[in-house]
């Protein structure tokens, strides 16, 4: 999707319908469409709290997700926009509005949990948005965010010496928004002012105690602080008055509150500047078509009574990529030779050459495209239809090198093999004649440019088929004693031997080339190869940095606050970390 083309309006992504969640086709379309990075922006809340209007504004619309002007709600499921990115042009903004949560009208609330976890897994930036300040109930509300552990896996398997912990769920979760609507309270802290950065951090802050009580109130607040390392909050006033709420999509921003259109016009800047590129790890960007294959990948396993698995997802869609690399890699290696390659070619090196600079630059391209390619198996096709195609193109050259050898012996020898047949050379004399002839069209042969690597051996066939009839020639000539016909016999014995042993050191030769080709071919797979996982090896290695400096951040916090107990615990997942980085240092690139 160009950035000049966009969405009319809204289509629902993901349809719950009598508690089932189903895929849209016509939205999963438009994703597949989108080669640009995307930008993901969910928005998640309870129903009636004017989420849809805060992903109208970042749409640059008045209308579009549905706001509705009852209490019942009115978003179901998880619907979509695509537009072009305000600030960068060469991202694409896909906006996701959810479907109300808490509605009294559903009676089964089990979907509510998969909608919010599917908004954490396909967003880069998570907004939260309730009505209010934050108080109990709004965490309450908010008990989701405690349930996240139970509905997602950040791993297939963990190693049998580590825990899933809160660092595996770190690494892909997205950032974290708090939109409180209605917001009525002064900001300030002992009579001093503060931001709403500091109000929700304060509001985060945990309580001493151990009570089932002490539990539930910093249970949420450890979760948020745990999950989500980013943070932000915005404070909204009431838009106008409770009566007009109902018109908020035909209202101009001339007739709301002023204060409430400079928050919403803080809220989207900040959005537009402060959020990243949909991620995997691993350093992977997601498109549209990639961010269509989480979305199936997801949905299907929730459907299929599994919980949902990043790093399942991630395979999955490296299945997918991978295969598609290798065409992409194999189609580049086709086009560069049809390009580069004349067949015959003067010698099988020259081919080689071709063959070798076009490998190159294809697995150039299949690097480029694919990762996280377990056990290299994709790779491994990639160098079988390389060497295949190679393979092909030799017999090819050995082919268009024989035919041009075979027409021109037949053009050029024509002459002679009708004199033959008229018995020009049946006389005294005509066997010198028929060798000084054939010498001449044999010198004419090997001046012939492009004859290709067949060149001698398809001469050296065709002179054998014709020594019966230069011997009857030679015996019958009566110009030549019998000691001058041994002689002569003896010499094309010799020349016979002479050409068939440079046949056979001339095979040896290519198979030596072959062989030596076989193994650059081989090198300069293992040489991408090792680039590559350096670079992933890298990209883990800053991943787990970011996530060890993370919690240290965190330990230090809740140190500060008299926590032992859960510093002790953040203390033990860090060890964790530090021996997976030190394990990671340790392995080998290559077997």
């Amino acid at each position: 999707m160009a950035s000049d083309i966009q969405m009319p309006g809204p289509v629902c992504l993901i349809e719950n319908t009598n508690t089932q969640l189903v895929v849209n086709p016509e939205a999963l379309k438009i994703l597949s469409a989108i080669t640009q990075p995307v930008v993901v922006v969910a928005i998640v809340g309870l129903y009636r709290t004017g989420k849809s209007y805060l992903m109208n504004k970042l749409a640059g619309q008045k209308k579009g997700f549905s706001l509705g002007s009852t209490v019942q709600s009115h978003t179901k499921g998880i619907w979509m926009w695509c537009v072009p990115h305000p600030k960068e042009s060469n991202y694409t903004l896909v906006l996701l509005d959810t479907e109300g949560l808490g509605d009294v009208e559903k009676g089964d609330n089990q979907n509510d949990s998969w909608i919010f976890a599917l908004a954490i897994l396909l967003s880069s930036t998570f907004v939260y948005n309730s009505m209010g300040t934050i108080n109990q109930q709004a965490m309450d509300q908010l008990h989701y965010v405690t349930e996240l552990t139970d509905k997602i896996r950040a791993k297939s398997s963990p190693d049998a010496n580590e825990v899933e912990d809160s660092a595996d769920f770190v690494s892909f979760f997205p950032d974290f928004v708090w939109t409180l609507r209605d917001f009525s309270l002064e900001l300030e802290v002992d009579g001093q002012p503060i931001s709403a950065d500091e109000y929700l951090q304060n509001s985060l802050k945990l309580k001493q105690g151990s009570s089932s009580k002490d539990n539930k109130f910093n249970l949420p607040r450890l979760c948020i602080r745990k999950f989500f390392p980013k943070k932000k909050c915005f404070i909204f006033d009431r838009p106008t008055h409770r009566k007009k709420l109902g018109q908020l999509e035909t209202m101009h921003d001339d007739e709301l509150d002023l204060e409430f259109v400079q928050q919403v016009a803080d809220f989207g800047s900040y959005i537009f500047t402060n959020s990243k590129v949909k991620t995997l790890s691993g350093g992977i960007l997601v498109n549209g078509p990639r961010l269509e294959t989480l979305v199936l990948t997801y949905v299907d396993t929730i459907s299929s009574g599994d919980l949902p698995c990043m790093e399942n997802a991630v395979l999955a869609l490296a299945q997918i990529e991978n295969s598609a690399a290798v065409q992409k890699a194999i189609a580049h290696y086709d086009q560069q030779m049809g390009e580069k390659v004349e067949l015959p070619t003067e010698s099988l090196q020259e081919l080689l050459d071709l063959h070798m600079a076009s490998e190159k630059e294809a697995i150039e391209v299949f690097m480029k495209n694919s990762f996280k390619d377990i056990d290299h198996l994709f790779q491994e096709e990639l160098a079988a239809q390389l060497a295949k195609r190679r393979d092909d193109f030799c017999k090819e050259n050995m082919k268009a090198s024989s035919d041009r050898c075979s027409a021109l012996l037949k053009d050029i020898f024509h002459s002679l093999e009708e004199d033959i047949k008229q018995g020009i050379y049946s006389k005294p004399g005509g066997y010198r004649l028929l060798m000084q002839t054939m010498n001449e069209l044999k010198k004419k042969y090997l001046q012939e440019p492009r004859k290709g690597i067949q060149s001698e051996e398809v001469l050296q066939t065709y002179l054998s088929s014709k020594e019966s009839v230069i011997d009857a020639i030679l015996q019958t000539d009566q110009s030549l004693t019998e000691k001058e016909k041994e002689i002569e016999v003896q010499r094309v014995k010799a020349e016979s031997a002479e050409a068939a042993a440079k046949m056979l050191e001339e095979m040896q030769k290519k198979n030596q080339q072959m062989m030596e080709e076989e193994e650059k071919s081989y090198q300069e797979h293992v040489k991408q190869l090792t680039e590559k996982m350096e670079q992933e090896r890298a990209q883990l290695m800053a991943e787990q940095e970011r996530a060890l400096a993370l919690k240290l951040k965190e330990q230090a916090l809740l140190l500060k606050e008299g926590f032992q107990n859960e510093s002790n615990q953040l203390q033990r997942e860090i060890e964790n970390l530090k021996n997976m980085k030190r394990r990671k240092k340790k392995k080998c690139i290559i077997s």
